[in-house]
């Protein structure tokens, strides 16, 4: 496209509609940004029980993070470098917590790792082990609407990495798993890396699923979405300084990752 198309201006049929879609995205940012009470900023931010759910988030966004890494490479690997029966269909099963509702997504959990599920019933049972309304339930909870963001961006970097570079290895005697660890993860690792932003950056903003397979109890599953849930009810400032914490996390990670999705200027 020449640098005149591109520099064309735009019919006032769309540049309208384009305007009013950039306003509604923008202003309620703003409107977030201009409600908050800069002057007990820093005191709010010190508050106990804001420093706690910061600490909660924090914690556990890292650690689904790396439940997503050690489980999702290897799933995006799978549907990147073999052809099995049912491969769109596990694809399909692969993406479905993007769009399952996170509520749905949290009682699904209970039905599977609560005390009386799937599997929770056989931990219990068997090891004592109690997933629900616990800090590892949030884990769980966020890694499982995380996840996708990972596989999505590690097999779309499998897919787009050059194979020959396996293939030469293959040929000089390196078994697969030795390929995959010397040769595909560092070629993938900015698509890991990015990936593995995003998976924790969903993971921190994380609510649904969250309160309901995991609860809502101060110090223990009380993620920073869920303290602003609470706060909106008898603090309004303590949920804003929340949201502004979760919103300077999104900005910064979308900035930061900005290279990863527009390749040109």
């Amino acid at each position: 496209m020449s640098k005149a198309r591109r520099g064309a201006r735009a019919p006032i049929a769309l540049l309208i509609p384009a305007a009013l879609g950039l306003a509604f995205l923008v202003l309620p940012l703003a409107g977030l940004l201009i409600r908050t009470p800069w002057r007990s900023l820093p005191e709010r931010l010190a508050a106990p029980g804001v420093l706690a759910a910061l600490r909660l988030s924090l914690l556990t966004a890292t650690l689904a993070t790396v439940l997503c890494v050690l489980l999702g490479v290897p799933l995006a690997w799978l549907l990147a470098r073999t052809e099995f029966p049912g491969r769109r269909l596990v694809r399909a099963l692969v993406t479905v917590p993007l769009v399952l509702p996170p509520v749905v997504g949290g009682v699904a959990l209970l039905l599977v790792f609560g005390r009386r599920g799937l599997i929770g019933h056989w931990l219990d049972a068997t090891f004592g082990i109690t997933l629900p309304f616990t800090t590892a339930g949030v884990v769980v909870a966020e890694a499982f609407v995380a996840m996708p963001f990972l596989v999505i961006a590690v097999e779309g970097a499998l897919r787009g990495s050059d194979t020959r570079y396996e293939e030469a290895a293959a040929t000089l005697g390196a078994n697969r798993f030795a390929v995959f660890r010397r040769v595909t993860l560092p070629l993938v690792a900015p698509g890991v890396a990015a990936g593995a932003v995003l998976c924790w950056a969903r993971a921190l903003g994380e609510f649904g699923a969250t309160i309901t397979f995991a609860g809502n109890f101060p110090g223990r599953t009380q993620t920073m979405p869920l303290a602003v849930y609470l706060a909106l009810e008898t603090d309004l400032d303590a949920a804003l300084v929340l949201s502004l914490i979760l919103l300077t996390v999104s900005v910064g990670i979308l900035a930061a990752l900005r290279d990863k999705w527009i390749t040109s200027p």
